[in-house]
């Protein structure tokens, strides 16, 4: 166990490398300059070529990016061109607003996907079958921007239930999972961005249920008196592994595909400061949202793979 998990964390390193180069690259072939969005219109080229060193952007790509990457070991990820403020700080202050809405959001899919899961490979075929399965289509099929603008209709305009857009009356810092005041801001958001992880866990929980209760194993236990409640707690438990790893790929899924729900509630996450980043082609906000979501996902990866180890040591991987 111990030597499979210092195998995958040395591994780790140069997939976080490749990170680098990549989030690196795709920001830079994006168009458009982001110097000519702080300069006047009657500026000079000479301002503009000021500005470009001041940022280091009049070196080769090759040079920037080493200069870069020795920044971001250190933990800088630079100065946003928009606003001057240290990139780092906004970035990890997001990732914070995104984690609370993500985090409760795959906990309650999950949760959730587990109970209709069995109750739908329990009754296979039959009313209730069909029934979760239907839910769980439309989970999948709903384009999640599309649920979120519905849900702003329905509970903030029509219903005046549920505030719109913000993530508090007294903004992000005071936010609190126990306080009706805060937490009202986050249902919408939740909302849109649990249904397509309940979606997928429950049709995977159900096929995996399905497929273990037909099992031979399955047969004997009930053949030794087992209760059905007792098989199904086997059943549930043998599908964890499998379960483990769905988890974890929703939840990076939810940190790093929030955006347009985000956008939607102004929620003042990663995917908000992604926008906002893309729009103003602020070069080192991107780079820093973008490098601190694919590194969440791989670190949430390998994370995943370690619990499954821990979970079933019959998983052995080369």
């Amino acid at each position: 166990m111990w030597l499979y998990a210092a195998r995958r964390i040395v591994l780790t390193i140069p997939i976080l490398l490749g990170v680098t180069i990549i989030c690196f690259a795709l920001v830079q072939i994006a168009p458009g300059d982001p110097i000519q969005n702080l300069l006047s219109p009657t500026s000079s080229a000479a301002d503009a070529a000021r500005l470009r060193a001041a940022y280091g952007l009049d070196q080769p790509l090759p040079i920037q990016y080493f200069i870069w990457l020795g920044r971001v070991l250190v933990g800088n990820l630079g100065t946003s061109i928009a606003n001057n403020m240290p990139v780092a700080g906004e970035v990890m202050h997001a990732f914070s607003n995104t984690v609370v809405i993500a985090l409760i959001s795959v906990a309650l899919a999950f949760v959730l996907s587990m109970f209709f899961g069995v109750i739908a490979a329990c009754r296979s075929g039959q009313l209730a079958d069909k029934l979760i399965t239907a839910v769980a289509v439309f989970g999948i099929s709903v384009p999640p921007f599309w649920l979120a603008v519905t849900l702003v209709i329905v509970f903030a305009v029509n219903l005046s239930l549920l505030p719109a857009t913000g993530m508090g009356a007294n903004g992000s810092g005071n936010f609190s999972y126990f306080q009706w005041t805060s937490l009202k801001f986050a249902v919408m958001p939740i909302t849109a961005l649990a249904l397509p992880p309940l979606g997928i866990m429950t049709r995977t929980t159900r096929s995996a249920i399905a497929e273990i209760l037909n099992q031979d194993f399955i047969q004997t236990l009930r053949a030794k008196g087992l209760s059905e409640a007792s098989v199904v707690v086997h059943a549930i438990r043998n599908i964890m592994p499998q379960a483990i790893a769905m988890l974890g790929l929703q939840l990076g899924y939810l940190i790093g595909g929030s955006v347009l729900v985000e956008t939607v509630f102004t929620w003042p996450g990663t995917g908000y400061l992604l926008n906002k980043a893309v729009q103003t082609r602020d070069i080192p906000l991107l780079q820093g949202t973008i490098l601190v979501l694919a590194t969440a996902f791989v670190l949430i990866n390998l994370f995943v793979d370690l619990m499954q180890s821990l979970i079933d040591p019959r998983i052995k991987r080369s």
